[in-house]
């Protein structure tokens, strides 16, 4: 009979660890899937998994889901009242700009 709780229960923390060392280090997964018929080649798929954390994902030079607009939507709308402020200083420019010709147009006669 075990005399405290934890033996002859397999540790959890072997799990932490691996998963630990997993994130840690990264783990990658490649694969093709080919669908062929009568020797032709109809479909190929490449598949490849990287699992890490997001700081080594980063260290490594991968950071795509920081561009990718479906991951964060936040960004394009952003984009766009951005861009739509800009059309708006520019008009104001240009109607500043005629404004002030305008003004200084008679003081040359």
């Amino acid at each position: 009979m075990p005399t405290s709780l934890s033996e002859g229960y397999p540790r959890s923390s072997g799990l932490v660890d691996v998963l630990d060392r997993v994130l840690d280090k990264g783990l990658v997964v490649a694969g093709d899937v080919k669908v062929s018929l009568a020797e032709v080649e109809l479909l190929t798929i490449r598949i490849r998994l990287l699992i890490c954390s997001i700081d080594k994902a980063e260290q490594i030079g991968l950071d795509w889901w920081k561009f990718d607009h479906h991951l964060s939507p936040g960004k394009q709308a952003l984009s766009a009242e951005n861009e739509e402020l800009r059309k708006q200083v520019r008009a104001l420019e240009r109607r500043l700009l005629s404004l002030t010709r305008r003004r200084s147009a008679p003081a040359m006669r």
